[in-house]
């Protein structure tokens, strides 16, 4: 069977009929994060606040189909699915993505493989490769990098293995190597994170950035959509440090100390996810700083992030939200179904700040 090829574009890409109708999804609550004393239970409503939404469609998306793809139809509920896990699972939005593919595979009554790199993508590729000896029928995957998949794409094209990737790119083609990437709008995450930080530095001053990890589609455009913001709307706002974090806290703080020492008069900083403006509240506490004195704006909505908008640390929080496994497993039935999906699916994300971190606590994760 001839396969089409597309090139996938990282925009607020739609969804299709047939997808949309059933996007409407009950996303389970996350699991605790590393130093959250609570037992991770979310009210009804608070729940349903949390779910994933997708952006509107928009006429004219690259769509996929089964056909076009080369695979062939089966049934979800009689198939076996496995799940790649990029990062080894300190990081609570690791935590609730691995739970919630786990919750919505239980739901459905699904059998699941899973399998976590432990942030080493030699391993992730070996790991992804076990999966399909083990028979998975269908793959969900957390990529830890954007490039280097060129031997489990191979792997799962010869078993005509559909692929589903969640969070992070893999620069391949979509509907030839991968069927659809589902996540958030990472530039325009970077903006919104820009104009928190305009708004709490009063867009003058020196930020620093505290960068992810190298080689990821993540970092690059939370970083350009930050910076182009900036530039367009506060050019008094100087970014004059950066340096990667690795998404870690223990590594933020690092950097974080540092830039205290080499940049003493700095306003403000933009930590690319949570756990490293976490590690920068830390640097901050252990040099003697109070609250509020260096403005953190951050990017994904853990608990403790949001708390810390609540306690004046962190002015403004923008969400990334990981629960991924209802729109995965919904995507993967459409498409095994031979229905249309989208090549991208994008999710909105919300924001927290001083005026609704408090009230809005609950949908953290």
């Amino acid at each position: 069977m001839q396969r089409t090829t597309h090139r996938s574009l990282l925009l607020a890409r739609p969804v299709a009929v047939a997808l949309a109708a059933a996007v409407a999804l009950t996303a389970t609550s996350c699991a605790k994060s590393e130093d959250d004393a609570s037992d991770g239970k979310k009210s009804p409503a608070a729940a349903a606040d949390a779910e994933q939404k997708v952006v509107t469609p928009k006429p004219g998306s690259e769509t996929c189909t089964i056909d076009a793809y080369g695979g062939e139809k089966i049934d979800l509920k009689g198939a076996t699915v496995g799940f790649s896990q990029s990062e080894k699972e300190a990081n609570p939005f690791r935590i609730a993505e691995t739970q919630s593919i786990k919750d919505e595979a239980e739901k459905r009554g699904v059998k699941l493989l899973t399998a976590n790199a432990q942030s080493q993508f030699s391993k992730q590729i070996s790991d992804v490769q076990d999966l399909l000896a083990k028979g998975a029928d269908l793959l969900v995957i957390a990529p830890l990098n954007s490039d280097g998949w060129d031997p489990v794409l191979q792997a799962a094209a010869a078993k005509k293995v559909p692929i589903v990737t969640i969070d992070r790119k893999i620069n391949a083609t979509a509907c030839k190597d991968y069927v659809s990437f589902i996540a958030s709008d990472f530039v325009e995450q970077g903006r919104r994170a820009a104009d928190q930080m305009i708004e709490a530095t009063g867009g003058k001053g020196e930020v620093a950035i505290l960068l992810g990890s190298a080689g990821n589609n993540v970092t690059t455009e939370r970083t350009k959509g930050f910076k182009e913001r900036v530039a367009e709307k506060a050019p008094e706002l100087k970014v004059v440090f950066e340096q990667t974090g690795d998404f870690t806290r223990e590594k933020g703080q690092q950097v974080t100390e540092q830039l205290i020492q080499s940049k003493p008069g700095i306003k403000g900083i933009y930590a690319e996810n949570d756990e490293m403006g976490l590690g920068a509240v830390a640097a901050l506490k252990g040099a003697g700083k109070k609250a509020g004195d260096v403005r953190i704006v951050t990017v994904d909505g853990t608990r403790n992030a949001v708390q810390g908008v609540v306690d004046g640390w962190i002015s403004g929080v923008i969400e990334s939200n990981p629960r991924f496994g209802p729109l995965a497993f919904q995507t993967l039935d459409t498409f095994t179904q031979g229905k249309e999906v989208p090549q991208d699916i994008v999710i909105q994300d919300s924001a927290y700040d001083a005026d609704n971190a408090e009230q809005d606590l609950g949908k953290a994760y």
